[in-house]
């Protein structure tokens, strides 16, 4: 195993954790990820370990051959050599996604670099999912570092194209630019006000689609919410970026003036509630990820409000992933039961919390 994914494994952080870039105090982090497959290949659910492995191998030469600093920055790795543990804690890191955790065939792929900023995903649902993940909101920075990525590689692999259509892809939805744009959204007072359904609803008609904080298929806890363009087909790449910039730049507009009244009408309410959450997050000795999360965000709003005193939010987004079954096992050297797992993540969130 290269350093960069041994690192990585080890280390309590990754770029997007560090708490840095415009608005952080309600963006976690934006994510640009752009989906290329090749051309004469299937797509990669229709791949045998014969067709995969010339997918792999078109792909590891495109990389050892190109000249890109960038490209020489990132270590290749086959998902056959890493443990399913170490899966789920590239996942619970949003390096890979939940369907690439699960996945072992030697065809299976990533490429990442030391910072984890940059992530690509080979033969997922796309030959190619190149990704570029950063802190706060930097969309345009994000779609840079992915197309640089995408530009080298370009120059040497054949990538599946139309000129009618655009980029092919697996999901008809992603033809086009290929591009899906994200960004993590922390939005407490919002829930509070019960403004989140008719967030959705509004934001849907305006192209756009709200989940959980693992993408597709997974539900909002902790009222964090991934805000993604839905469309890609029609329009331009900064068409996608400044439609999510624009709406997300409301969003948080409209959390801060909440959380501002919020404190004026229910002040000793909200208080209590941070405080409350703070207590239990110090002292509990049993802790459920759900629970855990639902009191990191009552927390992280106290001290955004200035109700606690200040913990560095790359402490707090560090504890967002360090929560996860995974990383609780990693952090106790061994496999554990689910009551085994609930005291250790309450001893990880307490040290934290008092060392900050």
């Amino acid at each position: 195993m290269g350093l960069s994914i041994a690192d990585i494994l080890d280390r309590k952080d990754v770029s997007w954790m560090d708490g840095s870039g415009p608005d952080s105090d309600i963006v976690i982090s934006s994510r640009v990820r752009l989906a290329r497959n090749l051309y004469k290949f299937p797509f990669p659910h229709l791949l045998n370990d014969t067709t995969g492995a010339e997918v792999m191998q078109q792909i590891s030469q495109a990389v050892n051959r190109s000249k890109d600093k960038v490209i020489k920055g990132l270590e290749l790795v086959t998902l056959d050599t890493l443990s399913a543990l170490d899966r789920k804690i590239l996942m619970e890191k949003h390096l890979i996604s939940p369907e690439h955790a699960i996945a072992s065939e030697p065809y299976r792929g990533l490429m990442v670099d030391k910072k984890g900023s940059l992530a690509v995903m080979i033969n997922e649902e796309d030959h190619l999912r190149i990704q570029c993940l950063l802190s706060g909101l930097q969309l345009n920075q994000a779609y840079k570092y992915a197309q640089t990525v995408d530009d080298a590689l370009e120059k040497l692999l054949d990538y599946a194209f139309s000129e009618k259509m655009g980029y092919l892809t697996a999901c008809p939805t992603n033809v086009g630019t290929g591009m899906r744009a994200s960004v993590m959204l922390h939005l407490p007072a919002m829930a509070l006000a019960n403004q989140i359904s008719s967030v959705v609803q509004s934001i849907t008609q305006v192209g756009l689609t709200v989940r959980g904080m693992y993408g597709e298929g997974t539900e909002a806890e902790g009222n964090l919410y991934q805000l993604s363009n839905q469309v890609t087909l029609g329009q331009t790449e900064e068409d996608i970026i400044n439609n999510l910039w624009v709406i997300t730049v409301q969003l948080a507009t409209q959390e801060r003036n909440l959380r501002e009244r919020l404190q004026k009408e229910i002040k000793y309410q909200i208080e209590d509630k941070v405080m409350r959450s703070y207590g239990l997050l110090t002292n509990a000795r049993l802790l459920t990820s759900a629970e855990a999360l639902s009191l990191l965000s009552d927390v992280r709003m106290g001290i955004e409000m200035g109700i606690l005193s200040p913990v560095k939010r790359e402490v707090l987004n560090q504890l967002i992933v360090a929560i996860n079954p995974s990383h609780v096992q990693k952090a106790a050297g061994r496999e554990l039961e689910p009551r085994e797992r609930d005291i250790k993540r309450a001893e990880i969130i307490k040290e934290k919390l008092l060392a900050s």
